[in-house]
This record gives structure tokens, C-alpha cells and sequence, in this order.
């Protein structure tokens, strides 16, 4: 199995994550955010991938190192998990309805780290999540998993579902981009790295 474990503990957090890219899309994901917690579940869960999240962060400042940090651990745990990166699909694309919403997300498992982001929200909360932070998310998973990240909003107005249509893509095309696909011999690159 392809897993990857990760412990990181500041001054802010304390956090504990474990990956399994070859799940069933269990998890049980407590960061004290229950917005977050939720889209943390639903990335897992459309990602087919099982994940343990145990966060403690200074949520008496706000959610913003508790969400960003979190981001960092589960990029460095996906990028722990793929290893060589052998026989991977390496890209990954999903487009998400929900509702009045659309998204697109597109992913490429480049090791070359980069967030387009296109996407602005009408609210600044939901939940006790501030809506900034998602953002912040994507790009701490992306710089820290080594992904190049496309995420566009195509319409939307709900900004839960905005957020859902997001954390449910990224994990569809992350579950295309990691497949094994026996054809590949090393990694899909003519440069024979990633």
C-alpha cells in the first residue's frame, strides 16, 4: 500500500496524518473546524483514499495555521505516499457539479509546485471557516506535495457548495493522477524523472 505518515508540531499546531492513496475513502479527521473536517471527509472520500487527521491547532487566533498546516502535512504525506512515482498516471482532471455550481480541477504530480486559483467567494465565513483559507489549503497541499494545481470555479453563487464542488474534485483528479497504470515503464516522463 501506498501510505504516508507525517507528524508536524509547531508553536501553532500539532498535527498527525496518515495517508493511504489505495483506500476505500475512510476517514475520520478532527481539526476542531467542523466546515474543514467536513471537506476533509469528502476529498477522501471521492479521492478513494483512507485518511487518520488528528489537528490541535490555536484556533483562539483563528482557523488560518490550524487550515494552512494541515495543508502542509497532508502535501508532504501525499508526496511521501507516491514514492517514485513508477507506472502513475500522473495527471489527473475532474469536473464537479453541485447544484447551481461548477468546478474544474486539474492536477499534474509534476514535482514542479504551482496554485492556479480562479475563484472568488461572496461570503467570508462558512462555518467557522474563513473562505480565504481555502485557498491557503490548495496551495500548502500543492507546494508541499510537489503539484501543479489548476482550480477553477466555471459558475457558482452557493459558496458551500463552491468549497464542496472544490474538496470533491481535487480528490477525483488525485485518485486519476495516482493511478498505476502497468503500461508505464518508470515514470510518464520523456526526461525519465518527475
Amino acid at each position: 500500500m501506498r501510505e504516508g505518515l507525517v507528524s508536524r508540531n509547531t508553536k501553532e499546531t500539532q498535527i498527525k496524518i496518515k495517508i493511504n492513496l489505495d483506500g476505500k475513502g475512510d476517514c475520520n479527521s478532527s481539526t476542531g473546524i467542523g466546515f474543514f473536517d467536513h471537506m476533509l471527509v469528502l476529498l477522501t472520500k471521492h479521492g478513494l483514499m483512507d485518511a487518520e487527521i488528528d489537528v490541535k491547532g490555536d484556533l483562539e487566533v483563528d482557523a488560518h495555521h490550524t487550515v494552512e498546516d494541515t495543508g502542509i502535512a497532508i502535501g508532504l504525506a501525499i508526496r511521501q505516499a507516491l514514492g517514485e512515482k513508477k507506472s502513475i498516471k500522473r495527471y489527473g482532471t475532474a469536473f464537479v457539479p453541485m447544484d447551481e455550481t461548477l468546478v474544474q480541477v486539474s492536477l499534474d504530480l509534476s514535482d514542479r509546485p504551482f496554485l492556479v486559483f480562479d475563484a472568488a467567494f461572496s461570503r467570508q465565513m462558512v462555518g467557522q471557516m474563513d473562505t480565504q483559507l481555502v485557498e491557503e489549503f490548495f496551495r500548502a497541499v500543492a507546494f508541499n506535495a510537489g503539484i501543479t494545481l489548476h482550480i477553477m470555479l466555471l459558475h457558482g453563487t452557493n459558496c458551500h457548495h463552491i468549497i464542496e464542488a472544490m474538496f470533491k474534485a481535487f480528490g477525483r483528479a488525485l485518485d486519476e493522477a495516482t493511478k498505476i497504470d502497468t503500461r508505464i515503464v518508470g515514470v510518464m516522463s520523456t526526461k525519465g524523472i518527475l
